[in-house]
């Protein structure tokens, strides 16, 4: 979903803290920045629903503030393509957070921030992939400009895995390895304030896919599954 016009208005972010989540795969990551600067960072084991790590590692983080939560001032979640459950879980810890402190949630492109983790501060044009399963990927080209600016959003499309190598020759980028990460946030974060904030009620993740339990029971009922 598209980025809204702010309500909260950004004249500028340094000196404040951001929070920052990415749960595209099952390898999660949270992050605090002070301005663009990255105060602390976590890993954190995604995928298991009976035993969710992601709100205990925000606890963590957020812990080591002056003011704990009151010193957050926005949210920024990664939004995808990737892993339904994750994303989702990411989604609702991010809205609730913001619903609760009335705090800004600001999106960004889960592989534009593999370019932000792994590429390095070179320009140049590159092809980033997520797992999209069924021997699919998620692909997108992500430019990173002479100004070293990475767009917060980038389109992408869902590609045969074994293609990836040659689709990358044949837009003159870079194959790039890697995986996105929050702490990357700190190297896009003037662009995703650039956007404005999302519509908090409406906002959801790109999951890239509908989830594998709504394919199937749409193929039981011959009918998409009602909202």
């Amino acid at each position: 979903m598209a980025a809204s016009s702010s309500a909260h208005p950004i004249t500028s972010f340094a000196g404040s803290y951001t929070l920052a989540l990415e749960a595209s795969t099952y390898a999660g990551s949270v992050a605090i920045l002070c301005g663009s600067d990255v105060v602390v960072a976590r890993d954190v084991e995604m995928g298991r629903r009976a035993d969710e790590k992601l709100m205990p590692v925000v606890a963590e983080c957020v812990a080591t503030l002056p003011d704990g939560m009151r010193s957050v001032e926005r949210i920024v979640c990664g939004a995808g393509p990737g892993s339904f459950t994750s994303l989702r879980i990411a989604a609702s810890i991010a809205k609730g957070i913001c619903h609760a402190r009335g705090i800004p949630l600001f999106e960004l492109s889960s592989l534009a921030l593999i370019v932000a983790a792994s590429a390095g501060d070179q320009p140049g044009r590159y092809l980033v992939s997520l797992d999209a399963m069924r021997g699919e990927s998620f692909a997108a080209i992500v430019e990173v400009g002479n100004d070293r600016k990475i767009a917060a959003a980038v389109p992408f499309e869902i590609v045969e895995a074994s293609t990836l190598a040659e689709k990358a020759r044949g837009a003159g980028a870079e194959l790039l390895p890697g995986a996105p990460h929050a702490a990357g946030v700190a190297r896009m974060l003037g662009s995703v304030l650039d956007r404005g904030p999302v519509d908090l009620a409406a906002w959801e993740p790109d999951y890239g896919r509908a989830a594998e339990a709504q394919v199937r029971w749409e193929a039981a009922n011959g009918r998409p599954l009602p909202r």
